[in-house]
């Protein structure tokens, strides 16, 4: 019998503000939904956008930084597994759902959309050990290049 493996990878936006919870047993746990856009071309080749939406939960320190960091509109990069959770609800009905457990994730997009610095224009010159003035102006000789 093969052995199962789920693996799931979004970049989307978070719908709305994380929200985090902490179990009876003491351990934290984020709620939040991303929506994922895709842009494709129907048979008529008309643009068209379909959006899906997806569960996510994150838990311990990863929920912690979601919910402290994270908020409605927020770019997000989640890797996780796939879970389905059954439950029964008040009227007596079995109901469940599937949700991205995450197991990883990456803030995208900064503040102002900047892709995530955060609005910094500090080089990389700048902020490593080397001084600007160390630097030579002299071409480079590619045939001193070893490789």
């Amino acid at each position: 019998m093969a052995r199962g493996f789920s693996k799931v990878i979004i970049v989307g936006n978070i719908t709305r503000d994380p929200e985090l919870r902490t179990t009876p047993s003491g351990t934290q746990v984020c709620g939040f939904s991303v929506a994922v856009n895709r842009n494709y071309k129907d048979n008529s080749g008309e643009q068209k956008e379909n959006v899906s939406f997806f569960d996510c939960s994150a838990w311990g320190k990863s929920g912690e930084i979601i919910a402290q960091y994270a908020k409605k509109g927020s770019g997000i990069l989640v890797s996780g597994r796939l879970e389905q959770r059954s439950w029964e609800d008040k009227e007596g009905q079995k109901r469940s759902r599937v949700e991205i457990v995450v197991e990883d994730f990456n803030f995208v997009g900064g503040a102002n959309g900047d892709g995530g610095n955060g609005g910094s224009s500090k080089s990389s010159a700048a902020s490593s050990d080397v001084a600007p003035d160390d630097i030579s102006e002299e071409p480079i000789d590619l045939s001193d290049i070893p490789f």
